[in-house]
C-alpha cells in the first residue's frame, strides 16, 4: 500500500494484491494519515479477502498499527531515508561503510545485514558517540546525521526482513509494484495537461478500476 500526490492536497491512496496484482481498494486523501491506511485495510477485510501481510513505506506509528499481521517495510524507502541523511557520496569513513551496508539491504538475507549492521556499530561506536561543546556551551553529539542513520536502521530493522521471516507467504520487499502504478499513471496524465480535478479522478479510477 502506497500513496501518490497530484499536488499539493490530491492524492490516491491505493492498495494492491503483491501476489496477483490485483488493485483491492484505493482512496483519494487531501493528506496521507496512519488512520486512513487502516481504514482501507478495514474496507479490504469486510469486502471478504483475508490480508496475509502489508507491505508499506513505513511512516511513524504505521508498522505497529495492525496486530498480528505480518508488516514488511519497503527497503527501497528504507535506502531512501539513509541517503538523505548521508548522501549517496558519504565523505567521512564511517559514514560510507554504512552507506555501502545499506545498499546490498534489497539483495541480503537477514542474518548477514544484521551481523553486519552489529559489526559496523562496534567498530565505529566511539566515533558516533563523539560530543563537542557547542556556541552556547552544550554537549552535542558531533555526527548527528549518521547517528539518526544508523537509529533510523535499528528502530526499523523488526520489519525490515519480515519477507525473510515469512518465506512461505511470498511478501515483496518493497512496494516497487505500486510505484510502477503511480509511475505509469503519471505519465498518461502528463498526456491529459489541465483536466479538471472531477475530470482527473475519472482518468484514475479508469486507470485502476477498483
Amino acid at each position: 500500500m502506497d500513496t501518490t500526490y497530484f499536488g499539493r492536497k490530491f492524492g490516491v491512496m491505493v492498495f494492491k494484491d503483491g501476489i496477483t496484482g490485483q488493485i483491492l481498494y484505493k482512496q483519494y486523501v487531501k493528506q496521507e494519515t496512519n488512520n486512513l491506511y487502516l481504514f482501507g485495510t478495514e474496507e479490504i477485510a469486510r469486502r471478504g479477502i483475508k490480508i496475509q501481510s502489508i507491505i508499506c513505506d513505513g511512516r511513524k506509528g504505521l508498522l505497529q498499527l495492525f496486530g498480528d499481521v505480518p508488516i514488511q517495510m519497503c527497503n527501497f524507502h528504507q535506502v531512501a531515508i539513509i541517503r538523505r541523511y548521508l548522501t549517496k557520496k558519504p565523505k567521512m569513513p564511517a559514514s560510507k561503510e554504512l552507506w555501502e551496508l545499506v545498499l546490498i539491504l534489497k539483495n541480503t538475507d537477514k542474518e548477514s545485514f544484521e551481523g553486519g549492521l552489529n559489526d559496523w556499530y562496534i567498530k565505529w561506536k566511539d566515533f558516533l558517540n563523539e560530543r563537542k561543546l557547542d556556541m552556547n556551551g552544550k554537549n552535542r553529539y558531533v555526527h548527528k546525521k549518521l547517528r539518526s542513520a544508523y537509529r533510523s536502521l535499528k528502530t526499523n530493522l523488526p520489519w525490515l526482513f519480515t519477507w525473510y521471516d515469512n518465506m512461505g507467504l511470498q511478501i515483496p520487499n518493497t512496494t516497487n509494484a505500486i510505484d510502477g502504478h503511480f509511475a505509469d499513471l503519471k505519465n498518461k496524465l502528463r498526456n491529459h495537461n489541465g483536466l479538471s480535478l472531477e475530470r482527473k479522478k475519472k482518468f484514475i479510477d479508469e486507470f485502476f478500476k477498483a
